[in-house]
């Protein structure tokens, strides 16, 4: 799904224009960009969580030379599903390779 789907599903869902969704959507983008710039997590109950996770600084190698080089320490922000998002998502999967398994007893 590209963004543009993104916004028009959303439209739909809160019957609301497509330019009021875009504008939401970006709102929603911005405060959680500045919420993990300061460090704070980002729960949303029964979906996820948005987080800063930190990378240590470590040893790598130069793939070309094989020389050590130093890969410097990095924040990187994460999302961790939540346990009924991950339930929710596993269900439909199933429920397509179900579909899927009856057509093909069909034929």
């Amino acid at each position: 799904m590209k963004k543009a789907d993104f916004i028009k599903a959303t439209a739909a869902k809160a019957k609301v224009s497509q330019k009021e969704a875009q504008a939401v959507v970006a709102a929603a983008h911005e405060v959680i960009k500045e919420a993990l710039k300061k460090g704070d997590t980002v729960p949303f109950l029964g979906f996820g969580t948005f987080k800063v996770s930190n990378r240590a600084a470590r040893m790598g190698r130069n793939p070309q030379t094989g020389a050590a080089i130093k890969i410097a320490a990095a924040k990187l922000p994460t999302f961790k599903a939540s346990p009924a998002f991950k339930e929710f998502v596993n269900n439909i999967k199933k429920a397509v390779a179900a579909k899927k398994a009856a057509a093909k007893k069909k034929k």
